[in-house]
């Protein structure tokens, strides 16, 4: 889709919304249905120029911070709001685990692609950024969700993570002390920071695990998941940074069977 014919579908639907939208208080039978520009303005605390320009795909290019505002006074559904945010190619301030739009290196993206057993990357966030068939199995209802899967929100909020690992708290308490470690490298990210409040706020363990300050470097070693269709499943885990991009990281899961000398 060209960026012209983004603007054009932005705009469209950005009046569509506004026209949708009920005026406030009695007001008096109107001619055209909705908002006005100029009301919808007022609620987005945004200038009515601006409106006029999203709504006509003028070549603009309004912040994020503009758009979570209109988002609002639209009264959008979360799932209208990606859309707003995706024709706009903007990241949603307000959701930090938003589909980011920086691709794993592609060493790791063709080495996940290439292994014939459970492999994925993470993002600085450690938001899943690829993974193979055998990964998606495995990690039964993380990738469920519309938003960017993330390893950290699956593992600590997700009701299929506790059923998946049988040790539960000991694995989630030793993957918050690894990402805690990489943390140190990137917490200038807004991102990052907004993955680790978000939890913060969400997960009464997370919350307690990183007021903990437990830190420690992710090693391999035995991994036990009880799958809800296959059953228990032995792996031997390997976690590799990029040579080029230190914040990414490659995990592969060997099954312990293959690891046997």
């Amino acid at each position: 889709m060209s960026t012209e014919e983004q603007r054009r579908l932005l705009g469209a639907f950005v009046r569509a919304r506004r026209e949708g939208l009920a005026p406030e208080g009695h007001a008096r039978r109107r001619r055209t249905p909705g908002l006005r520009r100029e009301e919808l303005a007022a609620r987005a605390a945004i200038g009515t120029t601006w409106v006029a320009w999203i709504e006509q795909g003028r070549e603009v290019r309004p912040s994020a911070e503009t758009l979570g505002r209109l988002a609002g006074a639209l009264s959008l559904s979360p799932a209208e709001r990606d859309y707003l945010f995706s024709l706009a190619e903007r990241r949603d301030p307000a959701d930090p685990f938003a589909a980011s739009r920086e691709a794993a290196p592609p060493a790791i993206t063709a080495a996940v692609a290439a292994l014939p057993f459970p492999a994925y990357a993470l993002d600085p966030a450690w938001s899943v950024c690829a993974a193979n068939a055998a990964a998606r199995r495995l990690f039964a209802g993380l990738f469920d969700s519309e938003s960017a899967p993330n390893l950290l929100r699956y593992v600590f909020t997700h009701p299929a993570a506790r059923n998946l690992l049988p040790d539960w708290h000991t694995r989630a308490m030793r993957l918050l002390a690894e990402f805690r470690r990489d943390y140190g490298r990137v917490m200038s990210d807004p991102r990052v920071a907004a993955v680790v409040e978000w939890l913060q706020n969400e997960s009464p363990e997370f919350r307690e695990g990183w007021e903990s300050q437990s830190v420690l470097a992710r090693e391999g070693g035995a991994r036990d998941f009880l799958h809800p269709e296959d059953g228990l499943l032995r792996f031997t885990q390997h976690t590799l940074a990029d040579v080029e991009r230190e914040d990414f990281r490659l995990v592969f899961l060997e099954p312990a069977e293959a690891a046997k000398p």
